[in-house]
């Protein structure tokens, strides 16, 4: 099962922080038009944003809804998270990166940006529909050209693939 994912967070009044749904959208092929399963789970007391650790935010939210959407759907063939796997072309890990070793490096992590990261030409731009502003490509655990033809399969008229928007959807609209 393929899936995309995204995280919403939330200022939390009278608590020690702030709460988060994450979201998962699962699907069974790449040109699927609509997902399988949605899932949703609110997080409370989740850190603070932390510069040059985003990950440390994100990771816990994405491997939340990740442990129940294997426990919905079985195994997972590709996790597609809003962000970067890798920053820069030496490897420095982002987002992606961690997903990819928190999920012991056995399912592939696709990254899919809406915006250049400084110092990140290693990422794959990826034109789609009549876009002329490219997706940012990172991967690991698959072939980074790989991965884009994979993200080019997805349906869509759009940049953003129709499914990947449904995720940021469905954390936003969550209670």
């Amino acid at each position: 099962m393929l899936v995309c994912t995204d995280v919403d967070y939330r200022p939390e009044t009278g608590g020690p922080g702030d709460s988060a749904r994450a979201a998962a959208v699962l699907f069974r092929d790449w040109p699927d038009t609509a997902p399988a399963h949605e899932l949703v789970q609110r997080l409370d007391d989740v850190p603070p944003y932390q510069p040059g650790a985003f990950y440390r935010r994100e990771l816990p939210c994405l491997l939340a809804v990740l442990e129940a959407a294997t426990q919905v759907a079985g195994a997972l063939t590709a996790v597609m998270i809003d962000g970067y796997v890798t920053l820069d072309a030496a490897g420095r890990a982002g987002l992606g990166a961690y997903l990819y070793g928190a999920l012991g490096a056995s399912v592939p992590v696709i990254g899919v940006a809406k915006t250049a990261f400084q110092g990140s030409p290693h990422a794959l731009p990826l034109c789609r529909g009549d876009s002329q502003r490219p997706l940012y490509i990172t991967a690991a655990g698959l072939d980074v050209g790989e991965a884009a033809r994979c993200i080019a399969q997805m349906a869509g008229p759009h940049r953003l693939p129709t499914l990947l928007r449904r995720a940021d959807q469905v954390c936003r609209r969550a209670p």
